[in-house]
């Protein structure tokens, strides 16, 4: 049996003790340890009292190390330092493995190649049944289909030490996943696909947390610097609307400065454009959805606000990392 250790990023939410007791309930071999990493900025022992508890004969085998509030990449790489494990396997603390989760990752961690360097883990997101979802729901729902992320995922532990481990600019939990699995794979390892499974519930969400999702797109501005322009195929990513959110901006910025220097022709022409790109957007987000009154207030609402600020968030990205050499660059001595 291959030995593996456990590590958890986490802000301490109420998801932790759900995420921590089915670990502990998963039949099969167990983690040789766990490295709960508590990255709040201030953290007080309280909170993680309740969490701990629930791990049992596990309880003995954790640390719990502070990280400082420096993101997601950061503290998986503290825990990362702490593992003597061959395989590390990730988890976010807002998921829970399935019953038989050890077995299944003891032969996923048994069938693996030498020359295999990862094996995700099987999301389930589980949706409501007797409507459909919501924007936000469809949106936590494509982490089932997304590649190598880091809420399941297992490495050779001293593969990630080869490679320096997580990238620690990406401060949010975006991307960072998939530029490790990037540069995973151009070391000539392979990352496959597992058979475990563990369950991502759709956890709540304020009316604009799609907005505040948008800063992820600084994000892909630091992967388009250190991968290249077709870092969207090699990381087998949605491109995203990016394109026309910029263009809606465009014309909504380019109406405001028409009007007002008596341009009224011109400027009712883009501002015609900007109404029917965002209308375009907001119905293709409602279509799909329950169609509730709050949930197509909150989508109107959100429509108007997310084409700039993606688009801002893209250019503070693109200018903040236009210094940044390709990974490969980064790595020459």
């Amino acid at each position: 049996m291959t030995s593996y250790a456990v590590v958890i990023p986490t802000l301490v939410p109420d998801t932790l003790a759900d995420c921590l007791a089915a670990l502990a309930a998963a039949t099969g071999p167990r983690p040789e340890e766990i490295v709960l990493v508590d990255d709040r900025t201030d953290p007080e022992p309280g909170p993680l009292q309740h969490p701990l508890s629930v791990l049992g004969d596990l309880r003995e085998r954790t640390t719990v190390l502070g990280g400082g509030g420096r993101g997601p990449a950061a503290a998986r790489n503290t825990g990362l330092r702490a593992v003597r494990a061959p395989w590390t396997v990730f988890l976010d603390d807002d998921v829970q493995v399935g019953a038989h989760w050890c077995d299944q990752l003891a032969e996923d961690l048994a069938e693996a190649s030498p020359d295999t360097a990862g094996v995700q883990g099987v999301l389930v997101v589980p949706l409501p049944g007797e409507r459909r979802p919501t924007d936000w729901e469809r949106g936590t729902a494509g982490l089932a289909r997304a590649h190598w992320v880091t809420a399941d995922m297992a490495y050779r532990t001293e593969v990630l030490q080869q490679v320096g481990g997580f990238d620690e600019r990406f401060r949010r939990a975006f991307r960072e996943d998939a530029d490790l699995a990037l540069r995973v794979l151009d070391s000539g390892r392979r990352i496959r696909q597992g058979r475990r499974t563990t369950r991502h519930p759709v956890g709540s969400a304020s009316r604009w947390a799609s907005v505040r999702r948008q800063r992820g797109n600084a994000d892909d501005a630091l992967m388009r610097q250190l991968h290249g322009p077709d870092w969207w195929g090699k990381a087998v990513a949605p491109r995203g609307r990016i394109r026309g959110h910029a263009a809606i901006t465009t014309a909504g910025i380019a109406a405001c400065a028409l009007a007002a220097t008596g341009h009224g022709r011109a400027a009712t022409a883009c501002a015609l454009g900007w109404a029917a790109g965002t209308a375009e957007f907001a119905r293709a987000r409602i279509a799909p959805g329950p169609r509730t009154r709050h949930e197509v207030t909150t989508v109107l609402a959100t429509s108007v606000l997310i084409p700039p600020t993606a688009t801002w968030h893209r250019l503070a990205g693109a200018w903040r990392h236009r210094h940044t050499p390709a990974w490969q660059e980064e790595a020459t001595p």
